[in-house]
């Protein structure tokens, strides 16, 4: 799958978006090593503790049906769900895919129409508390 094709998929995520209070839409689309996407949105709580990351939401969908296997994730978001720059995952979502992914797992960042970074795990969160540092991976 192309980097373009994984960030339309992204984009389509976004449109499910449940935000009502930030009004900021945010979609992921998670490529399997085989092949696989899973799509995730944000999805908010009035409450806000309860909100879910697109990421999370990606992860968890993929991680329930048994996947364990990731190459790279295409995230997207922007007020009212107009892309006016990059929006990168959060801490929380940065740990979770650590979780799942080696240091060489692939973040395409989306900043506009035909425009991305791509950065690597080790890069967004170096340093990172891992599985390993438990020897149990």
């Amino acid at each position: 799958m192309t980097d373009n094709s994984l960030i339309t998929l992204a984009i389509e995520a976004m449109q499910n978006s449940y935000s009502p209070y930030s009004g900021y839409k945010v979609g992921a689309a998670l490529l399997t090593e085989d092949g696989k996407v899973y799509k995730g949105c944000n999805i908010e709580n009035v409450a806000f503790g309860p909100t879910v990351c697109a990421e999370r939401v990606a992860f968890l969908k993929a991680l329930s049906e048994g996947e364990r296997n990731f190459t790279k994730i295409a995230v997207v978001g922007g007020k009212n769900g107009e892309i006016k720059g990059a929006f990168p995952p959060c801490g929380v979502c940065r740990q979770v895919m650590r979780e799942f992914c080696n240091d060489n797992f692939e973040i395409l960042i989306v900043k506009g129409n035909n425009k991305y970074d791509t950065v690597l795990l080790k890069d967004l969160l170096p340093l990172s508390f891992k599985p390993e540092i438990l020897d149990i991976k």
